[in-house]
């Protein structure tokens, strides 16, 4: 019988009489099992070289400086792994999902930071430049107050939302909560055909029809409009479902393969390993028995 994994769901702290609520610490390790909430999260780390950072699907080690931004019911954690240092500085600042309203976000001047709310989805790592430059204004926010507080947070997250060279971190298909806006109908379309149908053949010819253009009109149009070809598009979200079930179930790595849309384990091993930067059994291997629950 095939056996499922349940994940935490963590219950912040954070009450709804609050805008925010912020913790800061120095420990000597990083030891938090995979698990989700309810809100967003912006985490800070300095001085944890080494340590591995687990988000979605994605799977990582450190620098010196860490800062993430995560949206509501994303997986995630943080573990020790090769860090040797003894004094970790962490800032952890969540926030509620409603804090931003929605209309209040589709305002022009707020574009970027509903960008990046929307990337958040998926995980959004900070550069080295960015994550050291707010450094000291993260650390401090704690010793704000009231408003004061309130505001120090929104400009700090419009000066991440504006700032450069940030990376999404989990495949696109991993979270099912997400809402990706393509701002074109027939790509949702083709879109939402694709995520239907990932485990069966699917041709360029066959989702082209949908839009009634050539094919090779509907590669460049579909290339312009998610900034991916459609063969590196259906192999993300084949690569999604098959990093979820590889978490979440103890399917075979042959059982996943075939399941997601993969002709044959060796070009699933092959195109995993060339994505992500290891085998399916080796990611599989990173979620150890202390990040999950069985039931």
């Amino acid at each position: 019988m095939q056996k499922k994994v349940h994940l935490l769901r963590e219950i912040t702290p954070l009450t709804s009489a609050d805008c925010f609520a912020i913790f800061s610490r120095t420990k000597s390790g990083l030891e938090y099992p995979l698990h989700y909430h309810e809100e967003f999260e912006l985490n800070f780390i300095r001085n944890a070289k080494g340590a591995k950072r687990v988000v979605g699907d994605h799977v990582d080690e450190i620098g010196e400086y860490e800062l993430v931004l995560l949206g509501p019911n994303l997986h995630h954690a943080w573990h020790t792994h090769r860090c040797q240092s003894l004094e970790i500085t962490e800032v952890t600042i969540q926030f509620h999902k409603d804090l931003f309203d929605e209309k209040f976000l589709r305002r022009n001047q707020l574009s970027f930071m509903r960008s990046m709310l929307e990337n958040s989805l998926r995980g959004v790592l900070f550069s080295y430049e960015t994550a050291s430059l707010l450094a000291y204004r993260i650390m401090r926010l704690n010793k704000k107050d009231g408003f004061d507080s309130v505001f120090e947070l929104m400009s700090i997250l419009h000066e991440l939302s504006i700032s450069r060279h940030t990376r999404i971190l989990s495949n696109s298909t991993f979270n099912n909560n997400q809402h990706i806006a393509y701002n074109s109908r027939r790509i949702e379309r083709v879109m939402e055909y694709m995520n239907e149908n990932f485990n069966k053949p699917i041709s360029l010819s066959e989702v082209a029809s949908f839009t009634n253009m050539a094919d090779s009109a509907f590669s460049r149009f579909f290339k312009a409009r998610t900034g991916m070809t459609f063969i590196d598009s259906l192999t993300e979200i084949r690569l999604g479902h098959a990093s979820r079930l590889l978490i979440d179930t103890t399917q075979s790595i042959s059982e996943i393969a075939y399941e997601t849309g993969f002709n044959n384990i060796s070009n699933f091993n092959r195109i995993f390993k060339k994505k992500k930067g290891c085998t399916p059994k080796e990611f599989k291997k990173s979620y150890s028995a202390e990040e999950r629950l069985f039931f």
